[in-house]
């Protein structure tokens, strides 16, 4: 009887032990489920990026009631101001070297022309995979930040709240709507303007020797997140509607520039007028770009896509590496390795401008022949798409065609 007694007791002691290790294990498990569940993810860089919380108990110029987003008032001291938020957020000033935010817009209403929302959409998914592929952040407004700045007055407001809401930004690039990035593997040579605080694309002897108000153009603007510019745009938004001098400006600017008819101020004719005549310290800080297409003129450039394409296959075919599929997050060095080979005068245009199309209203320049604009459109936006679509392991054969695509074989277009 006591050995039965005996061994009740320790089978119940040894079920008890097999209980407590079950047990064990089992919250063992639990817990690593748990920190593989948290833990973020390897390819995280790739994601989108979350809000990063801010130091609560110290002030930035945030706090203070002086500080506009609107024109109304001058910023002063932001170079200080923006260095000592970044202190305060050392988390994203160490990530941001030469950092980048593309804006671009519309206006708050729908399009006039039935195709003219669907267009506008392309030609902003165009630039969020060019944003996407550089690492560049990206901001679309539809709204006018300042009521008395609308049509091509209405980037200078955006810039400036811009540069507020942003001060981890190290460059603003405005983009107009009808702007188009057809060479998506281009990298923006920031380096180059390290001496400069706005880039635009231009032709110094249009600019000082015809005083040509087309000499420079302000669809692509590049402008550093600085004190210099802060001024700057003051200075510039002065000679447009909201100043109190906007009507003497027009008469101004026609008295000036060669060949500029129409009687209003306008941004671009205001920023020639600034290279001609304003103040050597805003003089000297803008860097007139033509090494590359910050803007190229669309009429001059749809009807080589094909040759440039051609081209670009031909190069690929003589070299393995420059043909090797990628990953879309490693694809700047072999953008880079390709950029060795361009050669001159077929480099794809970084940016194509549809300059006097109106993709919105419609209303194109009636010295284009019949749809010549939405030809045109089509042809750089699937051009561009291309580009993209190489990763994905796709491409449109016709770029005049949009639903058409087909999946590139192995070693295209060594063997396709």
């Amino acid at each position: 009887m006591a050995k039965l007694i005996l061994h009740i007791k320790s089978s119940y002691l040894s079920r008890g032990i097999i209980l407590c290790i079950a047990a064990l294990i089992g919250a063992i498990l639990i817990f690593f489920a748990l920190c593989t569940y948290t833990k973020e993810p390897s390819i995280s860089p790739l994601l989108p990026k979350s809000n990063i919380k801010e130091p609560v108990d110290q002030n930035t110029f945030y706090d203070d009631p002086k500080t506009r987003y609107t024109m109304d008032e001058p910023m002063t001291n932001w170079d200080e101001k923006r260095r000592k938020w970044l202190e305060n957020n050392p988390n994203i000033a160490s990530k941001n070297k030469n950092s980048v935010l593309v804006i671009t817009g519309s206006q708050p209403w729908s399009c006039k022309n039935p195709k003219g929302d669907h267009m506008l959409l392309r030609f902003f998914k165009n630039k969020v995979d060019y944003c996407r592929i550089h690492g560049y952040e990206i901001f679309y407004n539809n709204a006018f930040f300042d009521p008395k700045m609308k049509s091509v007055w209405a980037k200078v407001p955006i810039l400036r709240a811009a540069m507020l809401a942003h001060p981890e930004m190290d460059w603003i690039f405005w983009m107009d709507a009808d702007a188009i990035f057809t060479d998506m593997e281009f990298k923006i040579p920031l380096e180059r303007y390290k001496d400069h605080n706005l880039v635009v694309h231009g032709w110094p002897k249009m600019i000082y020797e015809d005083k040509s108000w087309v000499s420079v153009n302000t669809g692509a603007v590049l402008i550093r997140n600085c004190q210099w510019a802060m001024e700057f745009l003051d200075v510039w938004a002065e000679m447009g509607p909201r100043g109190p001098n906007y009507e003497e400006w027009g008469r101004i600017l026609r008295s000036t520039l060669s060949d500029k008819t129409f009687p209003n101020s306008d941004e671009q004719s205001s920023l020639v007028y600034l290279l001609l005549k304003g103040e050597k310290k805003w003089r000297n800080k803008i860097y007139v770009e033509n090494e590359y297409l910050l803007h190229g003129y669309w009429l001059d450039i749809v009807g080589n896509f094909d040759e440039i394409t051609r081209k670009y296959e031909d190069m690929e075919r003589r070299d393995v590496r420059l043909r090797r599929r990628h990953a879309e997050a490693v694809n700047e060095g072999y953008a880079a390795e390709k950029g060795r080979y361009v050669g001159e005068g077929w480099r794809r245009p970084f940016v194509t401008h549809f300059t006097g199309c109106q993709p919105c209203s419609g209303d194109n320049n009636p010295e284009y022949e019949g749809d010549s604009c939405w030809v045109g459109m089509e042809r750089a936006l699937n051009f561009a798409d291309n580009q993209v679509l190489r990763n994905y392991g796709f491409v449109r054969p016709d770029v005049g065609n949009a639903s058409h695509v087909r999946p590139l074989p192995f070693d295209y277009p060594g063997t396709g």
